[in-house]
């Protein structure tokens, strides 16, 4: 009973992290112990799919036939209500609190980035250093761009949308949610879940299944064969998307020095850190008792 309510609670967690600019909802997959089980189910499902007509599609379907049905619908069901929920609630958070609020996603992730990179190993030579630095290089300078205003988005436009975004919730450190929000479609998404339309949001989720389907299959490939290098630029991707999570910048993301309530901001920042530390320390303790 606990550990399927602990399995509606992960996807919770990841559900409203995908609401959230800057944070990623692949980082707190991996950070709930969930990454693997979901990337790895998401591939044999595309698998099944695209080889329905291949010789080996029984076998590939009987692979699909076991897995952890159970487990994954109750992950899905939590992201699915988290995402509503946070909908309604995160947004004007974010808009009240801008500075608290990044600082506790910054503190959040902060923890976070222990995860891939105690299962890469950690840094072992200047090779690693360097793979690490260049991604997150990379993201700093993405969520520096400045974002766009669309009123009133076509179709076509979202569909290409939602497969680029779903792309974050199978690769930790990138944030689908920031994604919409640099092309400029946040606000319109939000505002269909909000408003519970449905043409939108069915074009949506037919470009997430595009892009889910194009995407998962590479990253799993890369995790079975390239682990050590892929989690490394996990890593970097993780530790450079914090500069969208600065607390202070303007609206056209240039950052500010630390304001007046610094104090505040950062406590909230260590609750964040603590917050994550604790549910990585758990999570561990969990595995061990189970594993012994």
């Amino acid at each position: 009973m606990w550990a399927k309510l602990l399995d509606l609670l992960r996807g919770v967690l990841i559900g409203a992290a995908e609401v959230v600019p800057g944070v990623s909802g692949g980082t707190i997959a991996l950070l709930v112990g969930v990454y693997n089980t979901l990337i790895g189910s998401a591939s044999l499902v595309v698998r099944a799919v695209v080889g329905t007509f291949s010789p080996s599609r029984h076998e590939r379907w009987r692979e699909v036939a076991r897995l952890p049905w159970l487990r994954l619908v109750l992950i899905l069901v939590g992201m699915g209500s988290a995402i509503v929920l946070a909908a309604r609630v995160l947004e004007p958070l974010i808009e009240s609190y801008p500075e608290h609020t990044r600082g506790l996603f910054a503190g959040l992730i902060m923890a976070s980035l222990v995860v891939p990179l105690r299962m890469a190993g950690g840094l072992k030579g200047r090779k690693d250093f360097l793979v690490l630095a260049g991604a997150a290089a990379l993201t700093f300078v993405l969520t520096g761009l400045p974002a766009v205003a669309v009123q009133d988005p076509s179709l076509w436009i979202v569909l290409l949308a939602a497969a680029l975004a779903i792309c974050a919730l199978v690769l930790p450190g990138v944030s689908g949610s920031f994604l919409l929000l640099s092309i400029g479609l946040y606000e319109p998404t939000i505002q269909a879940v909000n408003d519970r339309n449905v043409g939108y949001l069915g074009v949506f989720a037919l470009g997430a299944v595009f892009g889910l389907g194009s995407f998962v299959v590479v990253l799993q490939w890369l995790l079975a064969h390239r682990t050590r290098i892929t989690l490394l630029v996990m890593t970097g991707l993780m530790a450079g998307s914090l500069r969208a999570l600065w607390p202070w910048q303007t609206d056209e993301r240039h950052l500010l020095a630390i304001g007046s309530n610094g104090a505040e901001v950062g406590m909230w920042a260590v609750i964040g850190l603590v917050a994550v530390s604790v549910m990585v320390w758990l999570e561990r303790r969990y595995h061990r008792s189970h594993a012994g």
